[in-house]
């Protein structure tokens, strides 16, 4: 699958304002990764920390919290990374799964999904 962003909308934890960041769609990251800036300017705090591994094999830990996030008309609260100011953001695949979408690779896009429930 080739790389490819899409338009993102992160909100604040009362899902009153957003915030649009262009995020690189990875499925093979858990995890939504976001500026530390940005979820802190939006009133985001870390409740936990993960442990990631990298793709190298590195183990890290950072904080994560929980704030609402938008893609098109979609909208749920999910878990977001607190990373480094100058990483770009990655549109993990909790968040993809919990707004239902599904990646279109020959288009390069997000399409909608229907749960599945067996």
């Amino acid at each position: 699958m080739g790389t490819f962003t899409v338009a993102v909308e992160i909100g604040n934890p009362s899902g009153t304002r957003f915030e649009p960041v262009n995020a690189l769609v990875d499925t093979g990251a858990s995890v939504t990764t976001l500026p530390s800036s940005l979820l802190e300017g939006l009133g985001v705090a870390p409740h936990t920390e993960f442990t990631f591994v990298l793709a190298d094999g590195r183990e890290i830990q950072r904080p994560v919290g929980r704030t609402w996030m938008r893609i098109g008309d979609r909208s749920e609260i999910t878990f977001v990374v607190f990373a480094d100011n100058d990483v770009e953001p990655l549109l993990g695949a909790y968040s993809q799964q919990g707004l239902m979408l599904g990646v279109d690779s020959p288009n390069e896009g997000l399409v909608p999904v229907n749960a599945l429930m067996k």
